[in-house]
């Protein structure tokens, strides 16, 4: 599979050549390939986050000087402007070499369901112990998201109203949100990474959010005093 897509982004290089930086002012090609891989071999709508500023590169890019997530959010081009066009994608990493990738969750593409790391490490273990098949998983050093199948606003709602208890710890990346993925800057320090890879070059195979969502609520039951494994 990696050799299949090896020879596609040659292919898709090639044809994009006129568009990169004359030499000495290249990017960074791991992200160039990243967000290309993700627009073009999966289909996954990509867009440039807004990076970082100042002489050490810690704060945020954004006017607000005390963003809680530096570097790791759409700013300009905003959110909407997600695509999966090879050709703009090469555009925006030409002209912004070190910008973070970020999906843009729901739609036609991928959701994610995110926990803490050390939560998400026992919980990988353990439905792996059951068997359960997982999709990708995006890793940073304080979170994992688990990639799932598209699914509306409504329907997670139905879900979530289903269940005695989520918990609180369990976030959600779905129609409308985003996920930062690698090899982006992680926006707490450290850098986001493939926990599990996608494998699949005709689009990565993806579990439905219910069996995902039931399997962590049932791995967080029991824990003592009546607290939740994921919840740290």
């Amino acid at each position: 599979m990696r050799e299949i897509l090896g020879r596609r982004l040659q292919r898709l290089r090639n044809r994009l050549k006129s568009l990169r930086p004359a030499p000495g002012q290249s990017g960074d090609q791991a992200l160039f390939d990243a967000a290309l891989t993700c627009a073009t071999a999966w289909q996954w709508p990509v867009l440039p986050g807004v990076g970082r500023s100042g002489a050490d590169s810690t704060r945020c890019a954004c006017p607000d000087p005390d963003c809680v997530v530096p570097g790791a959010h759409p700013f300009d081009p905003g959110l909407l402007a997600a695509t999966t066009d090879p050709r703009m994608v090469a555009w925006w990493w030409t002209n912004r070499p070190t910008a973070p990738v970020l999906l843009a969750t729901g739609g036609s593409a991928p959701c994610a369901v995110s926990l803490p790391a050390a939560a998400a490490a026992r919980a990988v273990v353990r439905l792996d112990a059951q068997g359960m098949r997982l999709g990708p998983i995006v890793a940073t050093p304080t979170r994992w998201s688990l990639l799932v199948a598209p699914y509306s606003l409504e329907r997670l709602g139905e879900l979530l109203y289903a269940k005695d208890h989520v918990p609180s710890a369990l976030r959600f990346h779905g129609e409308g949100g985003y996920l930062l993925l690698p090899p982006s800057p992680a926006s707490g320090g450290g850098q986001v990474r493939w926990e599990r890879e996608p494998s699949d070059a005709g689009g990565p195979w993806l579990p439905e959010v219910e069996a995902v969502v039931d399997a962590l609520v049932e791995a967080s039951t029991g824990a003592s005093g009546g607290g939740s494994r994921l919840a740290y």
